[in-house]
Protein backbone atom coordinates (compact mmCIF):
# COMPACT_ATOMS: atom_id res chain seq x y z
CA UNK A 1 0.00 0.00 0.00
CA UNK A 2 2.67 2.60 1.01
CA UNK A 3 5.23 1.73 -1.55
CA UNK A 4 2.36 2.03 -4.03
CA UNK A 5 0.86 5.23 -2.41
CA UNK A 6 4.78 6.49 -2.64
CA UNK A 7 4.93 6.16 -6.64
CA UNK A 8 1.94 7.76 -6.99
CA UNK A 9 2.75 10.43 -4.73
CA UNK A 10 6.07 10.98 -6.96
CA UNK A 11 4.16 11.22 -10.18
CA UNK A 12 1.49 13.62 -9.06
CA UNK A 13 4.14 16.38 -9.22
CA UNK A 14 2.92 18.02 -5.62
CA UNK A 15 4.92 15.46 -3.39
CA UNK A 16 7.58 17.47 -1.66
CA UNK A 17 9.36 14.30 0.00
CA UNK A 18 12.40 14.84 2.95
CA UNK A 19 11.02 18.56 3.02
CA UNK A 20 10.39 19.56 6.49
CA UNK A 21 7.70 21.16 8.19
CA UNK A 22 9.47 24.64 8.80
CA UNK A 23 10.82 24.48 4.90
CA UNK A 24 6.99 23.38 3.86
CA UNK A 25 6.35 26.78 5.66
CA UNK A 26 8.62 29.04 4.05
CA UNK A 27 7.60 27.31 0.61
CA UNK A 28 3.98 27.99 0.86
CA UNK A 29 4.43 31.22 2.67
CA UNK A 30 3.79 33.53 -0.35
CA UNK A 31 1.07 31.12 -1.71
CA UNK A 32 -2.70 31.66 -1.74
CA UNK A 33 -4.60 30.38 0.79
CA UNK A 34 -5.71 27.02 -0.50
CA UNK A 35 -2.51 25.80 -1.88
CA UNK A 36 -0.69 22.63 -0.49
CA UNK A 37 1.67 19.84 -1.09
CA UNK A 38 2.26 16.50 0.39
CA UNK A 39 6.00 15.91 2.71
CA UNK A 40 6.99 12.54 4.20
CA UNK A 41 5.71 13.15 7.91
CA UNK A 42 8.66 14.08 10.83
CA UNK A 43 6.83 11.84 13.04
CA UNK A 44 7.82 8.48 12.68
CA UNK A 45 4.34 7.19 13.67
CA UNK A 46 2.80 8.56 10.25
CA UNK A 47 4.57 8.23 6.61
CA UNK A 48 2.94 11.63 4.95
CA UNK A 49 1.54 15.18 5.95
CA UNK A 50 -0.46 17.66 4.36
CA UNK A 51 1.03 20.86 4.60
CA UNK A 52 -1.82 23.48 3.55
CA UNK A 53 -1.86 26.98 3.55
CA UNK A 54 -4.93 28.35 5.63
CA UNK A 55 -6.18 31.67 6.76
CA UNK A 56 -4.42 31.18 9.96
CA UNK A 57 -0.96 30.37 7.88
CA UNK A 58 0.37 27.09 6.78
CA UNK A 59 -1.26 24.09 8.67
CA UNK A 60 0.65 20.37 8.91
CA UNK A 61 -1.94 17.84 9.07
CA UNK A 62 -1.02 13.99 9.20
CA UNK A 63 -1.88 11.54 7.22
CA UNK A 64 -2.91 8.43 8.99
CA UNK A 65 -2.78 4.88 7.72
CA UNK A 66 -4.34 2.40 9.60
CA UNK A 67 -6.31 -0.98 8.18
CA UNK A 68 -5.05 -0.68 4.97
CA UNK A 69 -6.17 2.78 4.60
CA UNK A 70 -5.32 6.67 4.97
CA UNK A 71 -7.17 9.08 6.55
CA UNK A 72 -6.50 12.81 8.24
CA UNK A 73 -5.74 12.71 11.89
CA UNK A 74 -8.92 13.87 13.53
CA UNK A 75 -10.19 15.72 16.12
CA UNK A 76 -10.27 13.02 18.94
CA UNK A 77 -13.08 15.01 20.77
CA UNK A 78 -15.20 14.32 17.39
CA UNK A 79 -18.22 11.48 16.71
CA UNK A 80 -17.72 12.01 13.35
CA UNK A 81 -16.58 9.01 11.65
CA UNK A 82 -13.16 9.89 9.37
CA UNK A 83 -13.48 9.30 5.96
CA UNK A 84 -10.82 6.50 4.54
CA UNK A 85 -8.86 6.05 1.42
CA UNK A 86 -6.83 3.16 -0.36
CA UNK A 87 -4.66 6.30 -2.04
CA UNK A 88 -3.42 9.58 -0.50
CA UNK A 89 -4.47 11.21 -3.53
CA UNK A 90 -8.33 9.87 -3.42
CA UNK A 91 -7.71 11.59 -0.14
CA UNK A 92 -7.15 14.76 -1.53
CA UNK A 93 -9.22 15.08 -3.87
CA UNK A 94 -12.10 14.06 -1.30
CA UNK A 95 -11.38 17.39 0.20
CA UNK A 96 -10.79 19.73 -2.84
CA UNK A 97 -13.84 21.86 -3.49
CA UNK A 98 -15.83 20.03 -6.34
CA UNK A 99 -15.51 21.24 -9.91
CA UNK A 100 -18.20 24.10 -10.68
CA UNK A 101 -21.06 22.18 -12.94
CA UNK A 102 -22.01 24.07 -16.44
CA UNK A 103 -25.45 24.01 -15.81
CA UNK A 104 -27.53 25.12 -12.22
CA UNK A 105 -28.83 21.91 -11.05
CA UNK A 106 -31.87 23.83 -10.38
CA UNK A 107 -33.25 27.37 -11.89
CA UNK A 108 -31.43 29.56 -9.39
CA UNK A 109 -29.62 27.51 -7.49
CA UNK A 110 -25.91 26.96 -6.74
CA UNK A 111 -23.38 25.65 -9.38
CA UNK A 112 -22.55 22.68 -7.45
CA UNK A 113 -23.55 22.11 -2.91
CA UNK A 114 -20.75 23.67 -0.86
CA UNK A 115 -18.62 21.14 1.32
CA UNK A 116 -17.23 22.57 4.21
CA UNK A 117 -14.37 20.39 6.27
CA UNK A 118 -12.97 21.73 9.58
CA UNK A 119 -9.06 21.48 10.98
CA UNK A 120 -8.59 22.34 14.41
CA UNK A 121 -5.20 23.66 16.10
CA UNK A 122 -4.55 25.38 18.79
CA UNK A 123 -7.80 25.46 19.62
CA UNK A 124 -9.10 27.13 16.44
CA UNK A 125 -11.56 26.01 14.28
CA UNK A 126 -10.46 26.28 10.73
CA UNK A 127 -11.82 25.77 7.42
CA UNK A 128 -10.06 22.80 5.35
CA UNK A 129 -9.39 24.44 1.65
CA UNK A 130 -7.47 22.63 -0.82
CA UNK A 131 -7.91 24.42 -4.11
CA UNK A 132 -4.19 24.25 -5.69
CA UNK A 133 -1.00 21.60 -5.47
CA UNK A 134 2.31 23.22 -4.91
CA UNK A 135 4.39 21.61 -7.53
CA UNK A 136 7.70 20.42 -7.02
CA UNK A 137 8.71 19.06 -10.50
CA UNK A 138 7.13 19.77 -13.82
CA UNK A 139 4.52 16.69 -15.40
CA UNK A 140 5.30 14.93 -18.22
CA UNK A 141 2.39 15.26 -21.32
CA UNK A 142 1.43 11.80 -20.93
CA UNK A 143 1.10 12.17 -17.23
CA UNK A 144 -1.03 15.40 -17.61
CA UNK A 145 -3.59 13.68 -20.24
CA UNK A 146 -3.44 10.83 -17.81
CA UNK A 147 -5.25 12.91 -15.29
CA UNK A 148 -7.38 14.52 -17.49
CA UNK A 149 -8.97 11.55 -18.72
CA UNK A 150 -9.10 10.21 -15.04
CA UNK A 151 -10.95 13.50 -14.41
CA UNK A 152 -13.37 13.14 -16.77
CA UNK A 153 -14.40 8.85 -16.08
CA UNK A 154 -16.96 9.65 -13.54
CA UNK A 155 -18.47 5.87 -14.58
CA UNK A 156 -17.05 2.38 -14.34
CA UNK A 157 -18.89 1.48 -17.36
CA UNK A 158 -16.79 4.31 -19.87
CA UNK A 159 -13.91 2.26 -18.19
CA UNK A 160 -15.01 -0.64 -19.80
CA UNK A 161 -15.44 0.80 -22.79
CA UNK A 162 -11.49 1.05 -23.20
CA UNK A 163 -8.88 -0.81 -24.75
CA UNK A 164 -6.86 -3.21 -22.46
CA UNK A 165 -3.41 -1.03 -22.60
CA UNK A 166 -5.34 2.32 -22.13
CA UNK A 167 -7.35 1.03 -19.01
CA UNK A 168 -3.57 -0.32 -17.60
CA UNK A 169 -2.22 2.90 -18.06
CA UNK A 170 -4.79 4.76 -16.35
CA UNK A 171 -5.02 2.43 -13.56
CA UNK A 172 -1.35 2.73 -12.61
CA UNK A 173 -2.29 6.44 -11.94
CA UNK A 174 -6.32 6.80 -10.94
CA UNK A 175 -6.51 10.31 -9.32
CA UNK A 176 -7.78 12.77 -11.13
CA UNK A 177 -4.99 15.18 -9.52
Amino acid sequence: LVVNTVRKLQESGFYWSTVTGGEANLLLSTEPAGTFLIRDSSDQRHFFTLSVKTESGTKNLRIQCEGGSFSLQSDPHSSQPVPRFDCVLKLVHHYMPPAPCAVPEQPGGALHPKRTYYIYSGGEKIPLVLSRPLSSSVSTLQHLCRKTVNGHLDSYEKMTQLPAPIKEFLDQYDAPL
